[in-house]
Parts: structure tokens; C-alpha cells; sequence
């Protein structure tokens, strides 16, 4: 008898298209494993790929939904990775293994779960064994869905490209997923960290380890800035706003600073100052998550340094609409399905 199981599954753009479907359970082939899936965080990308596709060649019905947590219950010949038991989380850029991202000038890669490859929210999931990463061992399932793309796009552009240091300056103008491990990352280092965001979560950032907090909507939160570093600026920036908010970026960019843009939650194209730019020196890296071996590398700092997500809320896996709707109104840290109560 064919065994079945639930998946969210949409046949066009558009959130009211998604269906929590009944499917026939996948079969695992050569070089594949058998997860069930125990968590799903979810992204503000990932609402996007659902409401407008992102001009991605979705293939319907389409299943969203990028990181997962899970365990291996099943597996295809020439499995050599994982064994039966292993706990595991997804890689969001599967083909990136390590060194420098695929693609060329034409053609940036962005083949992603959830987006170019068929997403993770279902209670099963085939997988290459390759496209997954040992577990962290101090972290539960649904903290551990939170790395593959927030903790890893961080790590990613904090350590692995502007290379942040202790008693380096980072500013974090954000208190979303990305942001929040930023934050945490950078005071793994011993780096100074100033956040800008709504006045509500000032208090929660600063036990986070926030040394400073400045309201984003005060007309003067620059000078403010300015004021806290003694005109230093900011030696590393994670920009996950875009648009014209790079431009404000490169005028707090401390002389040699480094801007890490993430985000595009403004509009796609941004702008800047150019003098600013050229004359402070400073390095602008693009980030697009990163490779797994860094996720590996991440999962290696989490369990050392004893870093814990921050999670806004859980939602159960029938609930995605509620979830999304959460992610409307921006959450504070990670919002995550869950499947083990279900």
C-alpha cells in the first residue's frame, strides 16, 4: 500500500493559491536520503517567491519553503553522508559547496530550495545527500531550521567576507532573522554592536547583547551615530533594507568600513553618494547566503560559542497562512513551522 503524507503545494502565483495537500510519499533514489521533516523557518523571501514568484522558473505544483530540520528515516544505494537517525538541516543554495558561488557574469547562480528546486514544506522530503549538513547538537529542531539561510547570510557576510573582529564597530539597522544573528555573531568576536530599529524592541536587542539602540524614526539617528562611535562610523554594516537606505550606510561606513548588502526589502535597486564611497574607502560585498561548508563552519561557532536563535514565534504546519501573516507584520527574530505537533 502507498504511504502518504501532507505538503503545501500551490499551482500559480499567489498566496491564496497554496493547498495543504495529501501525496504519495517520496521514494528515495541512488545517492538520496528519506528526512522527515521536523521544522520549517521561514523567510521573508520565502512570501515573496509565493506572492509575485521573483520571476523564478517555478515548476507547478510548486512546494515553498527553504530550511528545514529533520531527521534521516530512509535511504537510496550509495548513501555514504548519513545513516538512519541522523539529524540534519538543508543547505539553501544546494550546488555551493565551497570557494566562490556558481554562475559567471551572465548568469549569477540562484538555484535555491524553495525557489528554482521544489521547497520544504511537507512532512517528507528526497533529498541528494548532498544538499544536507550534520545538525547542530545543542540546538532543537526548530532552532535549528533557522540557520540555512538567516544564521548562514550573517555568518556569511560578517565573518567570511568583512571579517569582523573584536573591538570592531558593526552597525545592524534591522531586528529580523538575518539581523538578530548578526548581532549575536558579532558579539561572539567581541565586536561593539549598534542596532536601529523600532523604539518597542529596544529593551529586548539590548539583553541580546546590543551595546547601543537608536530608534530608527528619529530624524536625527545618524548624527546620532555619528555621536556614539566619536565619528568613527560603522566598521562593518549589514544592509538588509536596500534601496536609497545604502546610501545612508555609506555615510555612516567608517574610513576602510565594509557595507554587506543582504536585503531588498525596500525596492531591488538601491542608490548611494559616490563621494562617500570613494573617498572612505569602503568595500560593498554582495551577499547571497553562502556555501556549505560555511554552514558547516556556523554550525561549528553555534555549538562552541553556545549561540541560541532568537524565535518570534512557532506555528503548526497547517497554520502557514497565520505564519505568513505574521511575517506582515515583521516579527522579532525567526518564524518557524513546526511539525511535531501534528
Amino acid at each position: 500500500m502507498t504511504k502518504h503524507m501532507r505538503r503545501w503545494e500551490t499551482d500559480a502565483i499567489g498566496r491564496d493559491n497554496l493547498e495543504l495537500r495529501t501525496v504519495a510519499m517520496p521514494v528515495p533514489g541512488p545517492q538520496q536520503v528519506l528526512v522527515k521533516v521536523e521544522a520549517v523557518a521561514l523567510n521573508h523571501r520565502d512570501k515573496m517567491v509565493i506572492e509575485n514568484g521573483r520571476g523564478l522558473p517555478l515548476a507547478f505544483p510548486f512546494t515553498p519553503g527553504s530550511d528545514l530540520a529533520g531527521v534521516v528515516v530512509g535511504q537510496g544505494e550509495g548513501v555514504s553522508r548519513f545513516s538512519t537517525g541522523d539529524r540534519v538541516i538543508s543547505t539553501f543554495t544546494p550546488d555551493w559547496i565551497d570557494g566562490v558561488r556558481p554562475g559567471d557574469a551572465r548568469t549569477p547562480a540562484y538555484k535555491t530550495l524553495g525557489g528554482y528546486y521544489p521547497g520544504v514544506l511537507a512532512e517528507y522530503v528526497v533529498m541528494p545527500e548532498a544538499w544536507l549538513v550534520t545538525a547542530p547538537a545543542t540546538l532543537n529542531p526548530i532552532q535549528a531550521a533557522t540557520l540555512p539561510c538567516a544564521g548562514l547570510t550573517a555568518w556569511f557576510a560578517l565573518v567570511e567576507r568583512a571579517g569582523v573582529q573584536a573591538g570592531d564597530i558593526v552597525l545592524i539597522p534591522s531586528t529580523g532573522g538575518v539581523a538578530l544573528f548578526g548581532l549575536q555573531i558579532a558579539k561572539a568576536h567581541g565586536a561593539q554592536v549598534i542596532v536601529s530599529g523600532r523604539a518597542s524592541n529596544a529593551d529586548r536587542t539590548k539583553a541580546l547583547g546590543a551595546d547601543h539602540y537608536v530608534d530608527r524614526h528619529r530624524e536625527d539617528w545618524l548624527e546620532e551615530i555619528y555621536r556614539i562611535t566619536a565619528n568613527h562610523g560603522a566598521d562593518h554594516i549589514l544592509e538588509v533594507i536596500g534601496g536609497d537606505h545604502l546610501g545612508k550606510s555609506v555615510q555612516l561606513a567608517a574610513v576602510g568600513g565594509h557595507i554587506c548588502q543582504i536585503g531588498a526589502l525596500d525596492v531591488f535597486d538601491f542608490s548611494s553618494p559616490t563621494m562617500p564611497l570613494m573617498m572612505k574607502d569602503v568595500t560593498l560585498h554582495g551577499i547571497g547566503t553562502g556555501s556549505r561548508r560555511a554552514l558547516t563552519r556556523l554550525i561549528r561557532a553555534v555549538d562552541r560559542t553556545g549561540i541560541k536563535p532568537v524565535i518570534d514565534s512557532v506555528y503548526a504546519f497547517s497554520d502557514l497562512p497565520s505564519a505568513l501573516d505574521h511575517l506582515d507584520r515583521g516579527p522579532f527574530g525567526k518564524v518557524v513551522i513546526t511539525l511535531s505537533s501534528e
